[in-house]
């Protein structure tokens, strides 16, 4: 069920969370304590969207505690807050880079055609893990096509706590065989 939020007259549409979807994109994710991602709203402005996510690492899946958000962590809220931004987008029709999509579409493609392809991070002070807050954004959209069909995507995020701990980057994204592009011929 959509549940849009008041607009701030500003041409965007805002999404509350949507639990059930949530839960199904972090399907994935199923191994003990790796759900960090704990509710998401999605704001689309024109072309772009950007996710605001809520987070709660109790204790790491990998390592024993270090008492802050580390790299590795990182990484895997990213990957939650942007997978829900993709499946979002593309259940509500909201974004034309994906309107050639379908449900099924995302779901077959979540993890084996939605790859990083470049990735950096800077921290700048330390996040509490325990309960903390992340954005992620489309910064803009390419389509390539050499051997196959592919939609670039730069994603700058950040992450933050109530202390003032905060941590930034930006992400390539590489959609790969995406609905709606053709493969060119050689």
């Amino acid at each position: 069920m959509m549940t849009v939020l008041p607009s701030n007259n500003s041409g965007e549409i805002n999404f509350a969370n949507d639990p059930e979807l949530l839960s199904d994109v972090l399907r994935p994710y199923a191994r003990p304590k790796t759900q960090y991602l704990k509710s998401a709203t999605v704001t689309v402005t024109g072309d772009l969207a950007r996710a605001e996510g809520r987070f709660s690492i109790p204790f790491p899946c990998y390592i024993d505690d270090t008492g802050h958000l580390n790299a590795v962590e990182v990484t895997i809220c990213f990957n939650q807050l942007m997978y829900y931004l993709i499946a979002k987008c593309v259940q509500e029709r909201s974004l034309a880079a994906f309107d050639a999509w379908t449900m099924e579409d995302y779901w077959a493609k979540q993890l084996p055609d939605i790859l990083i392809a470049r990735y950096g991070s800077s921290f700048k002070r330390p996040i509490d893990s325990a309960d903390f807050s992340g954005e992620v954004s489309f910064g803009g959209f390419t389509e390539t096509n050499r051997s196959r069909p592919v939609l670039r995507v730069d994603m700058p995020y950040r992450f933050w706590d109530a202390n003032g701990g905060h941590a930034e980057g930006e992400v390539g994204m590489a959609l790969v065989d995406p609905p709606g592009m053709a493969v060119r011929a050689a």
